[in-house]
């Protein structure tokens, strides 16, 4: 894919605004809360920063991907979990504090273990035996410019004036995720052809790293005897991965259109499997309560 406006400016521009308004909805003991879970939190952190790699390179080889999705599809393992992770936990009466706190925290952490996971990618699935030179520390301060950035000046805005922040969060969330739609829409009618071409070659791997750590992160959970609702939170954000985050880097930091082709496929396996587990879990714990 040929640089463009809409992959160097809007594309960027509109996770820029959906970390904002991540942000705007976060506050200091969010990340405090993570210390009144700690198990929960180490068993999530656990699953996203070391798991999911690792079964994303499971997958990577039994489905015998080419270099290039490989590496994509190691490139959305190692994203964390965004916002949506946060709704859908809402929706499905997880633990919505845990899902915001793991979010949060994963945010910053991958902040370190992205360049990692993507600079090993290209050199494991690197077929001509020559190191490829990643610019990991590039790869780093441009991941902080579209994400940590917003998510600081969001909180910052809250902390003077938490009564705008809580009435922009919504429309925020609301313009930036049709920002990013319309955006994400573009690209793909653009590209049509290259993504039919590969849709066959990538979309059994999707649907399986999805479904294989929504499982791995709930039966983990339980099998550290977590209660229901952490379970539930702690399989969305194990299995829910930040796509948008992953486009823009395969897009803009790494210039290679093909490298995102796993995260927007995985975008509409994502939703699908999302939905039905805020249909089943949203329905059967408000029958619990009533």
């Amino acid at each position: 894919m040929e640089s463009s406006i809409l992959t160097d400016v809007f594309l960027p521009a509109s996770l820029f605004v959906i970390m904002l308004g991540m942000g705007l909805s976060l506050v200091l003991d969010d990340f405090r809360r993570i210390l009144k879970y700690p198990k929960a939190a180490l068993i999530g952190l656990v699953n996203q920063i070391l798991l999911l790699p690792l079964v994303g390179l499971g997958i990577c080889h039994l489905f015998q991907l080419p270099n290039e999705l490989a590496i994509g599809m190691m490139l959305l393992a190692a994203c964390p979990g965004g916002v949506t992770s946060n709704l859908i936990s809402h929706v499905s009466r997880g633990d919505t504090a845990l899902s915001v706190s793991l979010t949060a925290m994963s945010s910053l952490v991958t902040l370190i273990t992205i360049p990692l996971y993507v600079g090993f990618a290209f050199n494991y699935f690197n077929n001509t035996g020559q190191e490829v030179d990643v610019d990991e520390m590039g790869m780093l301060l441009q991941v902080v410019v579209i994400v940590i950035i917003p998510i600081a000046i969001g909180m910052f805005i809250r902390s003077r004036s938490e009564d705008f922040a809580l009435r922009m969060d919504k429309p925020v969330r609301i313009f930036s995720t049709v920002l990013f739609l319309l955006i994400l829409l573009s690209i793909i009618i653009a590209e049509k052809e290259t993504i039919v071409k590969y849709f066959p070659q990538i979309g059994g791997a999707t649907v399986a790293l999805n479904l294989l750590t929504l499982l791995i992160g709930y039966y983990s959970a339980k099998f550290f005897s977590l209660n229901q609702k952490q379970a539930i939170t702690i399989a969305i954000e194990t299995g829910i991965q930040n796509g948008t985050l992953a486009i823009v880097i395969a897009s803009t930091v790494l210039a290679n259109f093909t490298l995102s082709i796993p995260a927007g496929i995985y975008g509409l396996v994502m939703f699908i499997s999302g939905g039905f587990i805020m249909y089943y879990f949203g329905k059967k714990l408000a029958k619990e309560v009533e």
